[in-house]
């Protein structure tokens, strides 16, 4: 018998672990928050301490113990290989960049971390770090960063608006604006450098740790990008993403025929209220809550004004 959709129950990082978090995710998509400083809602999760879990429970590793290879597809059970999140960002959070999968294995004996970030909400002229300016070097972000808020000025900045996505691959400097909550799919790691925290400090006067000579040996400052261009794949169905750890798909308006891949999960996230109907089963999937389809599942019929699917590439 095949496995049904599995909806899943968020970990959250809250309060003093994100500074800059808000209270958007009540607001946008009536979660229950822990407290007005929430900034991530870790929606399927094996981070040790802050693992997903199924609505029996169970978390996601003890899921994977138990289905294995039918839950995941061959090859991602052991390390599971992403991590989905919905972010709020009330403050602009730190300037940071992730290393690649070779440094984070030789330094910090984890894997490295390549996300993307799709747009769900921004206030208006909210904006991203994204890179940095023409001509920066890794010897003048070097010294800008130790002279503290001298690296504003080598910063990319980009206005961003809702249904945007943007590729963030290891070694690009990066940072969440103000008044954006957002979608991120991610590697399951949380290997993070920081540059630079605007100066901010806690309640005792003092500034959270930067890792700056790590952050400069893995920038790579020659990273432009722009948002994704979505490429049509089935009426309603665009396709965001398409890189080297996974991909992201945007359904609008859809009502047609999701097929069970048997090779690999996928996450279904819907943006507003979405139908999932199959032989014998239906769930409807509140905004802002996730759905994990195993490999080893039915085909749906997904009815979606606005949802997205992402999953692990297999090249």
């Amino acid at each position: 018998m095949p496995i049904a959709p599995i909806l899943m129950t968020p970990a959250y990082r809250y309060g003093s672990m994100t500074p800059w978090g808000g209270d958007g995710l009540r607001r946008l998509f009536g979660k229950d928050i822990p407290d007005s400083r929430t900034g991530e809602s870790l929606e399927v999760s094996a981070i040790p301490g802050l693992e997903s879990r199924d609505e029996s429970g169970k978390t996601l590793s003890e899921l994977i113990e138990r289905y294995g290879e039918r839950l995941t597809g061959k090859g991602f059970s052991h390390p599971f290989p992403l991590l989905l999140k919905l972010l709020d960002a009330r403050d602009t959070l730190s300037v940071q960049v992730h290393p690649d999968d070779a440094y984070a294995a030789r330094v910090e004996h984890k894997l490295g971390k390549t996300e993307a970030w799709y747009i769900l909400d921004a206030q208006p002229g909210a904006e991203l770090v994204y890179g940095v300016v023409p001509g920066a070097t890794k010897e003048k972000l070097m010294t800008a960063s130790m002279a503290g808020s001298a690296v504003e000025g080598l910063l990319r900045r980009v206005k961003v608006r809702p249904g945007e996505t943007y590729y963030i691959p290891s070694g690009t400097v990066h940072a969440i604006g103000a008044g954006i909550i957002l979608y991120e799919i991610q590697q399951s790691s949380n290997v993070t450098y920081r540059f630079y925290d605007w100066e901010r400090t806690d309640s005792q006067g003092r500034k959270r740790e930067l890792h700056i000579q790590k952050a400069v040996d893995v920038t790579d400052v020659t990273t432009r990008l722009d948002a994704a261009r979505p490429v049509p794949v089935a009426p309603g169905r665009d396709r965001m993403l398409d890189e080297q750890y996974f991909g992201l798909d945007c359904f609008r308006s859809f009502t047609g025929v999701l097929p069970a891949d048997p090779r690999r999960f996928a996450f279904l996230t819907a943006v507003q209220m979405c139908t999932v109907t199959w032989e014998g089963g239906r769930m409807d999937l509140p905004a802002g809550r996730t759905a994990l389809l195993p490999a080893d599942g039915f085909d749906l019929t997904l009815t979606a004004p606005e949802a997205l699917l992402s999953y692990p590439t297999i090249r």
